[in-house]
């Protein structure tokens, strides 16, 4: 398991190995308030929305809980699994996971207001969620439908 407080800098020095991207119609700084927000207690659309859909959060086993410090959390998940190292950096409008992958959310401004970009950078094999992970669908298309519903959710809140 890695240290969650070098989490971010640890992906910013590895290629993205997948990469999906969407924009709304909407201040970067408004997204990126909805995109970053975590704080301890049940994962949902309003607490590390990136991970609202998982099915451990859809069920109500995944609760976040304070980290080391530096915008660092852990999620944790009912049973066996490792919890998920989670790093927040507001200053660069990004949330990094790492569960059975590792990747970065990151809030940009574009012409037409916000770009939200999800990169891949490592996959864990030998990580307990794995072969249930990506069993079901392709990564790349996985990627692409979960950043649809974090950024449903953001539009809808911010009615754009």
């Amino acid at each position: 398991m890695h240290t969650t407080s070098s989490l971010l800098a640890e992906l910013d020095v590895l290629p993205a190995r997948w990469e999906v991207q969407g924009t709304l119609d909407a201040p970067v700084a408004s997204v990126a308030a909805l995109l970053l927000a975590v704080t301890e207690g049940r994962v949902g659309d309003d607490n590390l929305l990136v991970l609202a859909r998982a099915a451990a959060a859809r069920q109500g086993a995944m609760t976040v809980v304070a980290g080391s410090g530096d915008g660092a959390y852990r999620a944790e998940l009912a049973g066996s699994v490792e919890p998920v190292e989670i790093q927040v950096d507001l200053a660069r409008s990004r949330v990094a996971v790492q569960s059975w992958y590792a990747g970065v959310h990151a809030a940009t401004a574009c012409p037409s207001g916000t770009r939200v970009i999800h990169r891949v950078h490592r996959v864990l094999p030998d990580h307990p969620g794995f072969a249930a992970g990506i069993a079901e669908i392709d990564l790349r298309a996985r990627m692409a439908r979960d950043l649809r519903q974090v950024l449903d959710v953001i539009a809808d809140r911010l009615g754009c």
